[in-house]
């Protein structure tokens, strides 16, 4: 007996339309949903920032700082209403938006013009970190803010040859308080950095092609990463802090222009240059679904975000246009979020 097929992806739950620019970049926030607010924030080839209601569907707020060029990556901090953007116009913004305001209140000059995403690792402390590309191609400025008082540089030897950094990823273990960097490198390898002792503790290859982006579960000690070729890229942190590669996954078409995985460590999300959105299992690399609803992507710049709580991908999609649906989630069966095959959309409460 032929087994059953599985059920379709996941339509839509909703479209937001009025950007006018195609959409670079997304975020979601949920930091005002004890009062049922939960927001989308959308970064434009425009240069602007749309703050999208999820209750109402609607943009309440536009953010305009970054003198009509396009906002490539954006980030809450943790600590407050306060919003990170980050711009081809070499700038990258602080925003206030406590109690309605929307003014930039700080703003840091980036030195590099290459599709570098930044990265922060912040907690509940006034002070946080943040890794953005610096000067010379190949460097990575490591700041303190908010004072933006420089921690380090942290530039390959010279006979690496790593090429610039192409993706970066601040974070920090439960058992070691030392700030560690992974960084996606054009050579197609990824390295992990000390960020106090300026030194690479690991460097792997992983790629041929350059490394568009990665993510890592720091509770598995497991990243994944993905380049402008067909290969996805397992790999591992053991306890000497050595990167090791433990599988790759080839895609039907090549390009991965983000990797998310969600909060919740049950699934993560690919970006491809084909217009679509792949969502895996995390644990298994099982496929669960190809959500196929663009007509383009928005390379290099990232047009998907999770949500942090609920099982929710937006994507953008060609143009002006952001959608939002469920993500597909491992059917139940086990602690990991599933076994098998299937996937299902689940309600929205």
């Amino acid at each position: 007996m032929a087994a059953p097929c599985p059920p379709p992806p996941p339509d839509p739950q909703f479209v937001l339309r009025g950007t006018q620019s195609p959409v670079h970049a997304l975020h979601f926030w949920e930091g005002a949903q004890a009062q049922g607010h939960p927001v989308l924030f959308s970064g434009s080839q425009s240069g602007l920032v749309h703050v999208w209601s999820l209750q109402t569907q609607r943009a309440v707020a536009t953010l305009d700082g970054h003198g009509g060029q396009c906002v490539t990556w954006l980030q809450m901090l943790p600590q407050g209403h306060q919003l990170l953007s980050q711009g081809r116009d070499l700038k990258l913004c602080l925003w206030d938006l406590a109690e309605g305001r929307n003014a930039v209140v700080d703003s840091v000059r980036l030195e590099s013009v290459g599709f570098c995403r930044s990265s922060i690792l912040a907690g509940g402390q006034p002070r946080w970190m943040l890794a953005v590309p610096g000067k010379g191609g190949d460097e990575v400025q490591i700041l303190e803010m908010p004072s933006k008082t420089s921690v380090c540089a942290l530039k390959p030897k010279a006979d690496a040859k790593l090429g610039m950094p192409m993706c970066l990823r601040l974070w920090q273990a439960d058992c070691n308080p030392r700030p560690l960097l992974l960084a996606g490198y054009e050579d197609g390898s990824v390295a992990l950095w000390d960020v106090s002792e300026q030194k690479v503790c690991s460097h792997i290859a992983c790629h041929e092609e350059p490394v568009m982006d990665l993510d890592f579960d720091s509770q598995k000690a497991r990243g994944i990463s993905g380049s402008a070729g067909k290969a996805l890229a397992v790999w591992s942190l053991d306890g000497q802090q050595a990167l090791q590669v433990r599988g790759t996954h080839e895609l039907t078409n090549p390009g991965i222009a983000e990797i998310t995985i969600r909060p919740d460590r049950k699934i993560l999300a690919t970006a491809g240059w084909d217009h679509r959105i792949r969502v895996f299992h995390w644990r298994t690399m099982q496929p669960l679904a190809v959500l196929a609803f663009h007509s383009a992507v928005q390379w290099p710049s990232p047009p998907m975000a999770c949500w942090p709580r609920a099982p929710r991908i937006s994507g953008s999609a060609s143009g002006r246009s952001t959608h939002a649906r469920d993500s597909p989630t491992p059917l139940p069966g086990d602690k990991e979020g599933g076994q098998g095959g299937g996937h299902r959309a689940p309600a929205l409460t």
